[in-house]
């Protein structure tokens, strides 16, 4: 059974999950993905298969404090029975946290106006256990002033063709970056950065740069450098993906959609 444009109802879903037992989001050939997984979940309570689209695709190990996805459906069901259908149907490192019901004019993707991530940096001389697939552990102090004043080149909008990944299909590099932000607590190194888009591997690129320049491998000049020179093979490393996170997205008020994570800014 499939949906019916004339009688069908678009459903957004407000999810996260731990991205560590994934290869990513997107529906592959072989490897367990959160799109099949929750699409599968979804399916048994509109007892139907659904297509679900999201805010932004995550790769390998990244998790998501509140990924938007949607999905159409002829299903009649209350907003807590989508919730709490789809919880029971999902893995334990997959929660569905909020469900409305939205006009057809909504795309989780193309309606977002601006995109939202974390990336969490331990720095300690050890390895740490607990935090593994949480943050990533550098051993060596980083100097957190050469960081923010080597990240707040970056903002406004650019051409970052030097920290987007080599396959990156966007049509165009350019992006608006609202913000960068990072902040110490304890050990742990804790950025936050918002855009009106990301380009793939865009985030973890740039945490690769700026760890550089805390470590004094680089000069603080580098992020404005690599904006002129618009090349990602003269670019840092990129970061691993576990200490990224997908923190919101932003979409029209009229949507009346709730911004349960915290984080953005």
């Amino acid at each position: 059974m499939t949906a019916d444009p004339q009688s069908s109802r678009r459903i957004v879903l407000g999810v996260e999950y731990d991205g560590s037992g994934y290869c990513g989001w997107q529906t592959q050939a072989q490897g367990r993905t959160v799109q099949e997984t929750l699409e599968a979940a979804v399916s048994r309570v509109a007892d139907h298969p659904v297509r679900i689209h999201c805010a932004g695709r995550t790769d390998a190990g990244v998790h998501a404090l509140e990924q938007v996805v949607h999905f159409d459906t002829v299903a009649d069901r209350t907003e807590r029975a989508w919730v709490l259908g789809t919880n029971v149907n999902l893995p334990r490192d997959c929660a569905v946290c909020w469900a409305r019901q939205v006009p057809d004019s909504f795309h989780a993707r193309f309606s977002a106006g601006a995109r939202h991530y974390r990336y969490r940096i331990l720095t300690r001389n050890t390895r740490c256990a607990l935090e593994r697939d949480r943050a990533l552990w550098v051993h060596q102090p980083l100097d957190l002033e050469r960081m923010q004043a080597a990240g707040t080149a970056l903002l406004g909008e650019h051409d970052f063709s030097s920290f987007r990944a080599a396959g990156c299909q966007a049509k165009s590099p350019v992006r608006r970056l609202h913000y960068l932000d990072l902040r110490r607590d304890g050990e742990v190194i804790d950025l936050a950065i918002g855009a009106n888009g990301f380009l793939q591997h865009m985030v973890r690129n740039i945490v690769g740069v700026l760890i550089a320049i805390g470590r004094g491998e680089a000069s603080v000049d580098w992020t404005r450098e690599l904006l002129v020179v618009c090349d990602r093979t003269v670019g840092g490393v990129t970061a691993p993906p576990q200490g990224l996170f997908f923190v919101r997205a932003d979409y029209p008020v009229e949507y009346a959609l709730p911004q349960a994570a915290g984080g953005g800014r």
